[in-house]
């Protein structure tokens, strides 16, 4: 892949947060995440590249724009599987709280799951605990890894699970054995990518959320030298069938990362539309606006931190009418 794609791709993702941002705490998810999409799709129109969506808003029926199998860019340049999620927190933003932000995933043609949108049971760590973690091994078991990793007692060690009442069994065997939770709303990417931070004071995530977001959390992960493992929790047998039909009979296979991203590169990006551990959320500021984005690439293991400046002036179009 082309190394300007990095920031090209933070172009794409500063313009779905400020149009995004504008719907914070209005208390209407939709709409911010209409926003979000319609930005997106402008962008991507302007980028060299040959991409295919592999994750997106849903299938071509369910939704107008970044549907699974559209095209995106010129045409010209790389051929690259694309997973999106315009507003990873819609919830969030529509009750102006933490952690929500725009990503983007892109690797080489063919080399990214195209995970089935139904849950998907994970478990995340950043670089000093991979190859530490099992997730078929007991959360205890887990837990005491990562302190042994990081050289912290399990006291100290904490996970970010989903507050979803699903995790109630989940929850309680983490506190029982002396870790500390963090729990979040929603934003499950966000939560992946912050145990790649010793700055977030997040050590491992845990807990079920969607597959499709397990996917751009892995990318993001290969690019931090984390890891994450997954296994697919289909509910009825329609989500069995659509197991069987990417050839997964066995239903307690694990997800490893190679699974998820299998190339040797991945370019990922993300924008703060809120206040986050980890970036800061758009502010505006009269007749600028403010953004920070974070970009990094698995091949040259390059991380950046983004701070932009953008003239309202000459982006009309962020005024809500």
């Amino acid at each position: 892949m082309e190394r300007s794609l990095s920031m090209e791709l933070v172009r794409v993702t500063e313009a779905a947060a400020l149009e995004s941002a504008r719907w914070m705490g209005r208390g209407v998810k939709d709409e911010a995440d209409d926003a979000a999409t319609t930005a997106m799709r402008s962008v991507f129109d302007t980028i060299p590249m040959q991409g295919t969506v592999v994750i997106g808003e849903g299938e071509m029926d369910e939704a107008p724009m970044l549907y699974i199998g559209e095209n995106l860019g010129t045409g010209d340049g790389p051929g690259v599987d694309v997973a999106v999620d315009p507003l990873e927190g819609t919830e969030i933003v529509a009750q102006g709280t933490w952690n929500a932000l725009t990503v983007i995933a892109i690797a080489d043609k063919g080399t990214l799951l195209h995970a089935p949108d139904m849950y998907m049971e994970k478990i995340a760590v950043g670089p000093e605990a991979v190859g530490m973690i099992d997730i078929n091994a007991s959360v205890y078991d887990n837990l005491k890894a990562v302190a042994t990793a990081k050289n912290k007692n399990i006291e100290d060690v904490v996970a970010t699970v989903l507050d979803r009442p699903r995790h109630a069994k989940l929850i309680e065997e983490i506190r029982s054995s002396g870790a500390r939770i963090k729990l979040i709303p929603a934003g499950d990417v966000a939560a992946a990518i912050n145990t790649a931070f010793e700055d977030t004071g997040v050590d491992i995530l845990l807990g079920s959320g969607g597959a499709p977001e397990g996917v751009i959390a892995a990318a993001a992960l290969k690019c931090l030298g984390g890891e994450i493992q997954g296994k697919l929790l289909p509910s009825n047998d329609e989500e069995i069938e659509r197991c069987e039909r990417m050839g997964i009979i066995d239903l307690n296979k694990v997800f490893y990362m190679d699974d998820f991203c299998s190339g040797d590169d991945a370019i990922f990006a993300a924008t703060g539309v809120t206040d986050g551990e980890l970036l800061k959320g758009v502010q505006f500021k009269g007749s600028k606006a403010t953004t920070q984005s974070l970009v990094m690439r698995a091949k040259s293991g390059t991380v950046r931190f983004v701070d932009g400046e953008h003239s309202l002036q000459k982006k009309p179009n962020l005024v809500i009418k």
